[in-house]
């Protein structure tokens, strides 16, 4: 299964511990796809919630079509995720608990047809933040400790 990624919500890693992901799909407009493709999207502050029994995504920006005329679609408008209902149940408990929420982590193409990958998070405290950086850096200085030694 080849899938091309679009966007990444690469700040999400950062202020977000990951504790599971799922692949959704997503309802969208035929400018809408035609902007994806284009790449012309962003998911900083989006988030995905639960609304009468289904899961919505919230905040996600994608820019109008360059190339639409009157037709074009509202860039900040809600979309419907779809998931089967045994994800949907799962994902919905796990919700529940205090403090975890549901972020995209990337939107991509799989097989002609654009997914986005979810991930149940709990944020980071600020001092989680400076350890995971701290690390990355120790982690980049020992690499580069070795490499100039060989």
């Amino acid at each position: 299964m080849m899938h091309k990624t679009i966007i990444n919500n690469r700040k999400a890693r950062h202020d977000y511990e990951i504790l599971d992901t799922y692949e959704a799909g997503m309802v969208l407009k035929g400018t809408e796809v035609k902007s994806l493709r284009e790449g012309k999207a962003n998911l900083t502050d989006a988030y995905a919630r639960f609304r009468k029994g289904e899961l919505w995504l919230i905040g996600m920006h994608i820019n109008p079509y360059s190339m639409s005329t009157v037709q074009n679609h509202n860039p900040l408008r809600d979309r419907k995720l779809l998931l089967r209902r045994m994800e949907l149940k799962k994902l919905y408990r796990q919700v529940e608990e205090k403090g975890v929420t549901l972020i995209p982590l990337k939107v991509y193409f799989k097989n002609h047809l654009i997914k986005i990958e979810l991930a149940t998070a709990r944020g980071k405290k600020k001092y989680d933040k400076r350890a995971a950086i701290a690390e990355r850096e120790m982690k980049r200085d020992v690499a580069r400790h070795q490499k100039n030694n060989y």
